[in-house]
This record gives structure tokens, sequence and C-alpha cells, in this order.
């Protein structure tokens, strides 16, 4: 115990000939306050149809086969009617459709015909926030988990990282047994959170000794000095390392989707429309069941239920979403820069950095003398107290968020990027985020404190709200979804996954 205290001492002791640093520092209890007040303008319009001229992503625009799903099934007749209908071709709609046809196909469910499984999407395939995203797969280790049991409780708090640990590990599975790994640049370099403040390291101090008393699983957890992290990469800045990975992000979603078509046999079928944006549900009820209609700009399917994937969109068809009760669209930003370096002097691991707001990391080189090419997005602190929340246009960045990203690397990794050089991309992507930090799973009807309108929406569901921390958090919220529908046919009752936060559930996240 005296070891540790000694650490913990000469660790905040270096505090004392810390640079200074000129990026914009310590807005996260400010932004959490705007994202928890209610906007001027009320009530709160829900959000809009994804724009139909996206700025140019890396993942999907560096290369002309980087989305051979682009357009996949945008020309081919829409199916009358369907048992289940899947609007959202990200990582949450894709997983719901994936996790599904396993469960089938491992129960050898009987039925009198296959499931027809149908996804529908408003743009190209996987073009929203999985997209568009920073392309990091890294679980959260401990930050926040004092707020968390304050807010909730121990076991709900360290459910919290359960489920992200779940979620990453499953992914990394199923991409090693597939062989995928190399076909979507999958990276274990870890992940080190790098702590410019005094303040931001006594809070991850405070949240990882109340993590560690908790008994939470902190393996692979590395506190760094500010010598070390300079001496090895060249920030003059503390922080700590924790396990995590990098993908291609659109490129996993392909192969999910893939993998979930190729074996969908006897059990279920599955097809995909993108360009084909659904602009309303409607509920009909016939001879005592229940029907919707899911209408879009190229007809309409008949279908018993109806998942909304949509992440940062939900409010569009789910108006009552609007607002900080809900799901408020936020722009995030991101870059496709070069090193001035080579990887022996970035080496691989990500990062993020000031309480979140930036976050990067080096894609892989095809060669020794090739400068790395740096994913980083971030930079929402350059626009307070507006922090691009309430945004849900990804047509255009913001020349001010641009402006925090370019000068970010070049001021804490100094000598190692020009500072004048332009990126080879810069894009906008939509997030949702929620006043508590977590998304919405769970059946839709569920939501309503008095359930007079809850009946429209049964047989509905939503997975939705992953407040920029999606990749760690999506697959598994789909899985619960997949669960719930899988019982429900099966006729069985649903048993809780013992990795599940009970406050993502709808039931338990009520709105007026």
């Amino acid at each position: 115990m005296k070891d540790w205290t000694f650490l913990v001492f000469c660790f905040l002791l270096s505090w004392s000939i810390m640079p200074v640093n000129p990026q914009i520092l310590g807005k996260l209890e400010h932004s959490q306050k705007v994202l928890e007040t209610p906007p001027l303008e009320r009530p709160t319009p829900p959000a809009k149809l994804p724009s139909r001229n996206p700025t140019r992503s890396f993942w999907i625009d560096s290369s002309p086969n980087a989305n051979p799903l682009a357009g996949q099934g945008s020309k081919d007749p829409l199916p009358s009617e369907a048992d289940i209908c899947i609007i959202g071709a990200g990582i949450t709609g894709v997983g719901v459709a994936y996790h599904l046809i396993e469960l089938l196909n491992s129960a050898s469910l009987s039925a009198k015909r296959p499931l027809k499984i149908v996804i529908l999407e408003a743009r190209d395939f996987c073009s929203g926030a999985t997209g568009r995203n920073g392309g990091h797969l890294t679980p959260a280790a401990f930050l926040e988990f004092s707020q968390r049991q304050a807010l909730f409780d121990t076991v709900e708090a360290i459910k919290s990282y359960e489920l992200e640990q779940h979620t990453a590990t499953l992914l990394v599975k199923i991409i090693e047994e597939n062989g995928w790994a190399g076909d979507i640049d999958l990276v274990e370099g870890g992940h080190i959170n790098l702590l410019f403040t005094e303040k931001e390291a006594q809070n991850a101090h405070k949240d990882f000794d109340m993590a560690r008393q908790a008994q939470l699983n902190l393996d692979g957890v590395e506190w760094l000095s500010k010598e070390e992290v300079e001496e090895e990469y060249g920030a003059p800045y503390p922080g700590f390392r924790e396990p995590g990975h990098n993908v291609w992000p659109l490129k996993l979603v392909t192969k999910l989707y893939r993998h979930a078509q190729a074996h969908a046999g006897q059990y279920a079928s599955l097809s995909l429309h993108t360009r084909t944006p659904v602009t309303a549900v409607t509920h009909e009820t016939t001879d005592n069941s229940s029907t919707y209609t899911v209408v879009t700009n190229r007809g309409s399917i008949s279908c018993s239920r109806v998942i909304h994937a949509t992440n940062a969109y939900a409010s569009y068809l789910l108006p009552f979403l609007a607002g900080p009760a809900g799901i408020i669209p936020t722009r995030g930003q991101v870059m496709a820069t070069r090193a001035s370096v080579g990887t022996d002097q970035i080496k691989i691991p990500s990062w993020s950095g000031n309480e979140g707001f930036a976050y990067w990391f080096p894609r892989p080189v095809t060669h020794e003398a090739e400068k790395p090419l740096i994913i980083i997005g971030g930079g929402r602190e350059a626009v307070s107290p507006s922090y691009e929340l309430y945004v849900d246009d990804d047509s255009e960045t913001h020349p001010l968020v641009g402006k925090a990203l370019r000068e970010f690397l070049p001021s804490v990794f100094e000598g190692k990027y020009d500072p004048g050089s332009e990126p080879e991309m810069e894009w906008t992507g939509i997030m949702g985020y929620t006043k508590m930090g977590d998304p919405f799973v769970g059946p839709v009807a569920d939501l309503f404190v008095a359930n007079p309108d809850g009946d429209l929406y049964k047989k509905q569901y939503v997975a939705a709200g992953y407040s920029g921390h999606g990749m760690p958090r999506a697959f598994g919220c789909a899985e619960v979804i997949a669960q719930m529908i899988f019982a429900e046919i099966s006729d069985k009752e649903w048993k809780e996954p013992d990795w599940l936060p009970q406050r993502y559930l709808t039931w338990n996240r009520r709105v007026e």
C-alpha cells in the first residue's frame, strides 16, 4: 500500500513542471450541463433524415472498393411484407440481424417458413456514424466509475464496463475465428489516455481506486508517468494504458452482414435495401393481430416487428425521443492527417486526451519508409457552448473544430507533426447523445409512463443513443434486441444477460 501511495505522489508531483498546453481544456463538466439543459427552442424538433450529400469519410470514400455494399438492393423491388424490418445498416442494425440468425441456427427453431428479415438504409450501406467514426474498438476500463457508482450502485457501475468488455471481446473473437483480421485492419496496439491537467489526473486515480475496491477487472491497465510517456512517445504528459483495438469499421460491418446472409440457411432470409429512407411507420390492427406498415420513398412493407437502429436519427420516427430526455444528434468531426515521422517514433497505440474530447490512432503502414496516416477526431470543445449538440447535418465541417484538430497533434507531440500540413481527408458524422451517456435498449412501448400510446409501438424495438461510444457497446446492445425477439417468437421468457446494465433497458428509461 505504501508503494502505491508513493507512486501516486510521484505521478502528481510531475505536474509542477508541466508544459503549457495551448488546447482548450476542462470543458467536460460544462458540456454535460449543456447536454442536460433543454434548448431555447421548445419543443425540441426531432431529427431530420440523414443529409443527401454527406462529407467524404476515409472509411467510405478513400478507395473505390471500400464499400462494396454501398448501393445494395437500391434498385431491387421491395418485398411487400417481412417478419422483421430493421431500420439502419450500421453496426447496430447489421448486429441485430447477425445475432438473430445465429440464435435461430443454434436453436434449430421449427417454423412453417424462414423468418424474413429486411434491413433498410437511408443512404449507402453503413454510411452513418459507424462509417464515419474514429475507428476505435476500446472498451472503457474504469474512467467515470466513481460517478456511476454514486449515481446508480456498485453492481450497476461494474456492468457498465462488463458490457463494453463483452462487446469488444466478442467482436475480436468473431474477427479472429473467421480470419478477417487482415481484411479489416484489426490492430491490437492498446490505448493510451493522456491526462493534461492535475484535476483530470486526480479524477482518473479516484476512478481507478474506487473500481479496484469494487473488484472491477482491471487487467491490462498500466499507469505511465510523464517521463515514461515523453521518453517512449514524445508527449510530456502522464497517462495510463488500457487494452484496445482499432479496425476499419465499415469493412467489419460488411463482413458481419455477408456472414449473416451466408448463414441464414433454412431458418431465415436476409435482404438489404440501401438508399431507401424510411419516412413513416404506421400501425394497423386486423383480426386481433398488429402489423406495421414501413413507408419508404420506394414503396411500403408490411411487417410484424420493427427495430429502430438509427442512433442519432431515432427521433425522426420516434419524435418523443427529441430533446434532453431522449437522444440528441451531435456532430463529430474527424480527419486523416499524415505524421512527419515514421512508425518507429509514432508506435501503434491508439490514444485519447483532453477528457475524451480528442481521440486518434495511426493507421497500419504498408512499408517501413511510409509516414503513418493518423485518424484523429474530436475538437468539439472549440465550439462551446453549443458543442455541436442538436446538429444533424453531416454535409459540412465546422472550421473552428477543424482548426482545433489541426493544432492538436503538433502541440502535444512536438516535432512529430507539421503544424502547417493539411489533412488528406476531413469529414463529419452524427452521434446520438443522451444526458445519461447511455443508450436506450428494448421495446419502444416500454418508454411511456402512461401507456395509451404504448400500444401503437408494441413489437417495435430500439437500440440507440451510444453517446459517442458506440463501437464497444452497439453490437452488444444489438445482441440484447435479438435475444428479446428470439424469446418472443419461440414463446420463451427473455433472460437478461449478466453483463447488461439495468439502466439501459427502456422500462427503466421512461419518457413523458
